[in-house]
């Protein structure tokens, strides 16, 4: 199986229980949580590297590590 270190860019979003949410925009489907920012940190690690195994022992290819991601918030009257 293929092994190399990559890097990809998280988004963690407070819920409004206090729970983290954590999705990886380069790898559809690819999300966890955490009653922590810390403890979904380590859970999406946890799910990035088994969906990364899961998409070789499928046969597919495996996203490399992607740009920067970069957040901006845009205000509006709503």
């Amino acid at each position: 199986m293929e092994s190399m270190e990559r890097e990809y860019a998280v988004v963690l979003e407070e819920e409004e229980d206090g729970w983290y949410s954590v999705w990886v925009p380069a790898l559809p489907g690819c999300g966890s949580q955490g009653s922590t920012k810390e403890e979904a940190l380590r859970n999406i690690q946890e799910a990035i590297e088994l969906h990364i195994r899961g998409l070789l022992e499928d046969g597919l290819p495996v996203p490399p590590g992607d740009r920067e991601l970069v957040v901006e918030r845009v205000r509006v009257a709503a």
